[in-house]
């Protein structure tokens, strides 16, 4: 028994821990060329069980090689220290966004003329928010503006924020409680930084629906003057405004609007919206009226018309608004 014991640990006796470093280098060896190691290592060798799925094994001087490598480089797991005077200027250059999103409105350009002196708002200064100089050149996250981009030099971000909401074209919006409502005005207004892309096509359509608006009240002025109308001049942008969205609505499958409204434009809206004939409105100016008409005044009738759209027609109906 002891003999038989004595000659087991005589056998395996390389497989000591000791050995280990030794066997593991003849192992590499045999993988690298098998002929390299004598033939007893070649028989120990060739029985290990192989793998499974058929992969030739690798050495492990490789494995470790690769880790040490990957402990020397601790920059790529260190974690970044924070600058407490840079998270502080993000803090100020998102409370900027905000700012021209509450009140860019109140300096937007909307006097060519510039007969109105009125005062800037200062809030919508990079100084209000102690933004230097020297932060024009610098690179911040924009958060939720949505300009398609996660970060921006400073500099950039003003001009492009100058542009959305202090150009010919004021938004308020801030006021609105729902999150996502506002999101979708964002998402819609700031990409285009101030300049819509509309084709010639479409320019040429709301230029022909200006002129008619304006042309209907300066006849009705210049024709009937000092007759009440409730005057749409200011407002004329209301008539290709309202045109364009009962033209998308028709896009997207709509069959039918109703429309209620008090008397400021509403004649304008009933002729170069709804159709209505321009020589019926004349007519009621001049105090010709049909014998079976209602009586009320022609700021109070209603009206109806199917107006066509890229999707098809779509049937207008104007509310009668009486006053009484």
């Amino acid at each position: 028994m002891h003999n038989g014991v004595m000659q087991a640990w005589l056998e395996s006796s390389y497989l000591a821990g000791a050995n280990a470093t030794y066997v593991e280098d003849l192992y590499e060896a045999y993988l690298a060329d098998p002929n390299s190691v004598s033939n007893e290592w070649q028989t120990v060798f060739n029985e290990l069980p192989a793998q499974e799925d058929g992969v030739t094994d690798q050495p492990h001087s490789q494995v470790r090689d690769y880790f040490r490598r990957l402990a020397k480089d601790s920059s790529r797991y260190s974690t970044p220290v924070s600058d407490p005077d840079t998270d502080a200027k993000q803090v100020k250059v998102l409370q900027l966004i905000n700012a021209y999103r509450f009140r860019g409105h109140q300096n937007a350009n909307l006097d060519p003329l510039g007969l109105w002196n009125r005062k800037k708002v200062a809030e919508l200064e990079p100084e209000f928010h102690n933004l230097t100089d020297a932060d024009l050149e610098a690179s911040f996250n924009v958060g939720s503006y949505a300009i398609g981009q996660e970060t921006m030099k400073l500099k950039d971000l003003v001009a492009a924020l100058k542009k959305t909401y202090c150009g010919s074209v004021g938004a308020e919006y801030m006021h609105i409680t729902s999150t996502r409502e506002k999101r979708w005005i964002q998402s819609r207004l700031e990409p285009v930084v101030g300049e819509p892309q509309f084709s010639k096509e479409d320019k040429v359509r709301f230029l022909d629906s200006l002129t008619a608006a304006e042309g209907l009240e300066k006849y009705l002025g210049a024709k009937f003057p000092g007759a009440k109308r409730f005057s749409l001049e200011g407002g004329d942008a209301l008539v290709p405004m309202t045109k364009e969205l009962i033209r998308h609505f028709g896009e997207i499958g709509g069959q039918e609007v109703v429309i209620g409204m008090a008397h400021r434009g509403r004649l304008n809206i009933l002729v170069n919206v709804l159709g209505k004939r321009p020589q019926d409105l004349f007519d009621s100016f001049a105090g010709k009226y049909d014998t079976e008409s209602s009586g009320d005044v022609k700021y109070h009738m209603g009206f109806s018309s199917e107006f066509d759209t890229p999707g098809g027609s779509v049937h207008l109906a104007l509310a009668f608004n009486p006053s009484h």
